[in-house]
């Protein structure tokens, strides 16, 4: 029979204490400028980010009725050892990704969903799947990491909500600027780009803070902490799942958020932005 000292040790061994500091790695807004101007792929969008996590497992050439196929080898299913893989789809698979392509070259599709649509068992939902396996694997590579920030104001810390990429919190004049040098250095096809704007409860709080520090903009991003934010389905960090129901049954505020009525009775308004629930999907 096992001790409880063996057991603890097998624990032990199958824990890395640097991974995790990795992992859950937080620092000053200058510490995330300084990860920024060694890898200026940290603050990519979204749509670049699913591409370069694509790319990153490899392209291969398929023969289909003597036409020569681009195959995106990320589709074996390289996480389960081929439990989801594909077969038979890298004509449609190649037409999706050339939307991801066009979507991180900034040419329009970044702006609209992506709807697949297909009959049953045409692999939708394994598409899907495999898609949030990828991002969950890819956000704890160094290659694939992200980050976000939260405010630290009078000792309490206030989530941005929307893990907002910290770039947003430079004006955007200067931001330009920030971009320009960071894709000046970049090796990739496509450019960096964000026209984004800061959410309602980050825009409360730099607003809040620009006017107690007389728009002395080194002093409000002093409460701001920045971490590395790790893609997560369970948690719904990153990927949102919605299940449709019936329409007469279906409440929109599923995916949009709702007040929080218990706020508003603190706040006595609803047009505080921190009276809102920013939980939908």
């Amino acid at each position: 029979m096992s001790s409880p000292s063996e057991l603890l040790r097998l624990v032990r061994e199958s824990l890395d204490q640097e991974k995790f500091r990795e992992l859950h790695w937080e620092g000053s807004f200058e510490d995330y400028l300084g990860l920024l101007d060694e890898n200026p792929l940290i603050c990519r969008t979204s749509h670049q980010r699913i591409y370069d996590m694509v790319l990153s497992y490899g392209l291969s050439e398929v023969e289909r009725l003597r036409r020569k196929i681009v195959k995106y080898d990320f589709f074996d299913d390289p996480f389960e050892d081929g439990k989801d893989a594909l077969f038979g789809l890298e004509e449609p698979l190649a037409r999706m990704m050339n939307v991801f392509k066009a979507a991180a070259h900034n040419f329009g599709p970044e702006r609209r969903v992506l709807l697949l649509h297909g009959p049953v068992g045409s692999s939708k939902s394994t598409i899907t799947r495999l898609l949030k396996k990828g991002l969950e694997e890819y956000a704890r590579k160094p290659e694939g990491a992200l980050y976000t920030f939260d405010w630290v104001v009078d000792g309490e810390t206030h989530s941005s909500m929307m893990n907002e990429e910290p770039l947003l919190l430079v004006p955007p004049a200067a931001r330009t600027k920030i971009l320009e040098r960071l894709n000046d250095k970049l090796r990739a096809s496509y450019r960096l780009k964000l026209d984004f704007e800061l959410s309602p409860i980050s825009r409360y709080w730099y607003e809040r803070l620009m006017q107690e520090h007389e728009g002395d903009w080194e002093k409000v991003v002093q409460h701001v902490r920045v971490r590395r934010l790790l893609i997560s389905e369970k948690d719904r960090i990153g990927i949102g799942t919605f299940q449709p129901k019936d329409e007469k049954n279906q409440d929109s505020t599923e995916l949009t958020g709702d007040l929080n009525y218990r706020k508003i009775a603190e706040l006595g308004t609803d047009s505080d932005p921190r009276a809102f629930n920013f939980d939908g999907e």
